[in-house]
C-alpha cells in the first residue's frame, strides 16, 4: 500500500483543519504559523509510552507493594508524577483519539470502539510535530479506524485494535509507504519494542518523536512465557467494595447493577477473568512487561547519549477495575476506570522528584508535547500544557472537568453517561435512563454510598448538574447520542 501521494497539500490540509464542520474553527493563519514557523533552537527528542488499561497505582513508585517497576519508577523519580491524572472517556479508541487530537470525543466524533476515527480535517499532534521538523515513529496499537495509515509516518509498525498476543498481524511502513499486514510469531510487545529499539538506533538528522503504545495488559491478559509463574503463591487482597455485589449494589442505578463487566461473567470468549486472583496477577504481569520494554528504550537512549535530551512520558489510555465493585474492564465513571498514571522525565525543564496533585487530563498531553517541542499550541485544543504547573508556582488550574461515555448497547451493557468531577465530588448522569449518582470522594473514596437521593445534598446536586451543563457549553458539546452498532463479527 502506498499512501505517499494521497496526503493533502499543506494549504488544503490547513484549510480543512481551520473549518471543521460544526465543531471547532481553527485559524488558518495560526495553523500555518504553528506548523511551519516553530521557534529555532535545540528541542528535545520525544518518547511517549502509552499503556493499555494501566491503573494509576500499578507501579512500585505509586505504593504498590506487589509490583516491581524500576523503569516506570525512574520516569517519575527523575521527573514528575501527576497524582491525579484522568481520562475524559474511559474507552480505548475514544481516549486514544483524544490523546492524538487534543479534542473531546464529542468534538471529533470518535465516540466508541466500532467505526470511529479522527477526521482528516483535524491535525494530529504528531502531524504538528512532524511539520515542525521532527522525525515521527508510531509503533503499537492505535485502535482508531484505519490504524493511522491515513497519516504520514517516517516509521510505522502498528495495528488497529485487538492483537493475538503470540501471533500478531502488523502493518509496517516507512516514509508514508505501507506494506501488506504480516503475521509474526513473537509476543506482541516484545516485537513492538524490538522495532522501536531498531528505529532509535538508526541515524536521525532531526529530533525524533517516538510513540510506543503497548498492547499488554489488554484482555485476554496473556503473559509472556517468561512470566507464566510470576506471582505464584502471592496473596491478592480483596478490594473493600468487592462484596457490594452480594448486597445487590444498594443505592446504585439499575444500569450499574445490570452491567456485565463482573469477574466470572463469561460473555465474550476472549475476556475471561474467572477469579480476582487470576485477573490481578495476569494484569500485573502485563505491566511488568511494559516496564521491561521501557527499560530497553532507556538503555538505547543512554547508549546514544541522548537520555537527558529526550522528554519521556508514561501514561495509559484508561484505568481498569481490578475487583472494585466486583468489576473488571473500564467505561464507568468510577475512579479505577478513569484514573491513569502520568509521569514525565526531562531534566532541562522538569525537576527530579516533583509531585503534582492538580487534576490533569489526557486532553493535556498533546499541548504538553507541543510545548516541549517548542511548537505553538492551537487555540482549538481543549486541554492545557502541563508545563506551567511545573514552571510557574501558583498558576491557575482547573477545579473540575467533564466526563463522557457513549458506547451502548455494547458488550459490557454499560449505559452512556456524562459527569463532572471536582476535587471532592463526583456527579454522574445516565442520560438515557434518568438515573444519577453523587459521591463524596473525601469521605467515600470507594464510591459505595450514592448520595443523589439524600435531601442534605440537594443543593450540591443542583450545583453540579448546572456545572455539567456549563462544561458542555464550554467544550462546545452539541453531540447527540446515537445507539452503538457493533462492528460485524465482533
Amino acid at each position: 500500500m502506498d499512501h505517499a501521494g494521497t496526503y493533502l497539500t499543506r494549504r488544503k490540509f490547513l484549510r480543512n483543519a481551520a473549518g471543521t464542520a460544526g465543531t471547532v474553527a481553527l485559524s488558518l493563519d495560526f495553523l500555518e504559523e504553528t506548523l511551519f514557523s516553530a521557534p529555532a533552537g535545540a528541542r528535545p527528542n520525544l518518547v511517549f509510552f502509552l499503556g493499555e488499561g494501566v491503573r494509576w497505582d500499578e507501579s512500585s513508585l505509586a505504593g504498590n507493594s506487589l509490583l516491581r517497576t524500576p523503569n516506570i519508577d525512574r520516569i517519575g523519580r527523575e521527573g514528575v508524577v501527576f497524582k491525579n491524572a484522568f481520562v475524559v472517556n474511559a474507552l480505548c479508541l475514544p481516549s486514544r483519539a483524544t490523546i492524538l487530537s487534543g479534542m473531546y470525543s464529542h468534538t471529533t466524533g470518535a465516540v466508541d470502539n466500532q467505526h470511529s476515527k479522527v477526521p482528516e480535517s483535524f491535525p494530529l499532534v504528531t502531524d504538528l510535530i512532524r511539520d515542525a521538523g521532527y522525525e515521527i515513529g508510531f509503533i503499537g496499537k492505535s485502535h482508531v479506524e484505519g490504524a493511522l495509515t491515513d497519516r504520514y509516518w517516517d516509521y510505522y509498525f502498528g495495528f488497529r485494535g485487538q492483537a493475538d498476543y503470540l501471533n500478531p498481524v502488523i502493518t509496517e511502513g516507512v516514509k508514508g509507504k505501507f506494506s501488506e499486514p504480516q503475521r509474526y510469531t513473537e509476543y506482541v510487545d516484545d516485537l513492538l519494542t524490538k522495532k522501536a529499539v531498531a528505529w532509535l538506533q538508526q541515524p536521525h538528522e532531526k529530533p525524533f518523536c517516538l510513540f510506543l503504545w503497548f498492547y499488554a495488559p489488554h484482555a485476554p491478559f496473556d503473559r509472556p512465557l517468561r512470566m507464566v509463574n510470576d506471582y505464584n503463591g502471592v496473596p491478592i487482597p480483596k478490594p473493600a467494595s468487592f462484596d457490594e455485589y452480594l448486597a445487590g449494589y444498594p443505592g446504585k442505578p439499575k444500569g450499574v447493577v445490570d452491567a456485565l463487566n463482573k469477574i466470572g461473567e463469561q460473555f465474550v470468549t476472549s475476556d475471561q477473568p474467572r477469579s480476582l486472583e487470576e485477573l490481578v496477577k495476569d494484569h500485573y504481569c502485563g505491566v511488568q512487561s511494559n516496564d521491561e520494554d521501557i527499560g530497553q528504550i532507556f538503555a538505547v537512549l543512554e547508549q546514544r547519549g541522548v537520555i537527558n535530551d529526550t522528554a519521556i512520558l508514561w501514561s495509559s489510555d484508561h484505568g481498569f477495575f481490578l475487583g472494585e465493585h466486583r468489576f473488571y474492564d473500564k467505561r464507568l465513571m468510577y475512579e479505577p476506570s478513569i484514573r491513569v498514571p502520568l509521569m514525565m522525565r526531562y531534566p532541562p525543564r522538569v525537576r527530579a522528584g516533583t509531585v503534582s496533585d492538580k487534576m490533569v487530563l489526557d486532553l493535556d498531553i498533546p499541548p504538553t508535547l507541543l510545548d516541549l517541542a517548542k511548537v505553538p499550541i492551537p487555540n482549538a485544543f481543549q486541554g492545557k500544557s502541563l508545563m506551567p504547573l511545573l514552571e510557574r508556582p501558583g498558576v491557575e488550574w482547573r477545579k473540575d472537568w467533564l466526563y463522557e461515555y457513549y458506547e451502548y448497547p455494547a458488550y459490557e451493557n454499560i449505559p452512556p453517561c456524562r459527569g463532572v468531577r471536582t476535587e471532592r465530588y463526583k456527579y454522574i448522569e445516565y442520560f438515557t435512563q434518568n438515573a444519577y449518582e453523587l459521591y463524596d470522594l473525601e469521605t467515600d473514596p470507594d464510591e459505595v454510598h450514592n448520595l443523589y437521593a439524600n435531601p442534605k445534598y440537594a443543593d450540591l446536586t443542583n450545583q453540579l448538574r448546572l456545572r455539567l451543563e456549563e462544561l458542555r457549553r464550554e467544550t462546545n458539546d452539541h453531540y447527540v447520542y446515537v445507539p452503538t452498532k457493533l462492528a460485524s463479527g465482533q
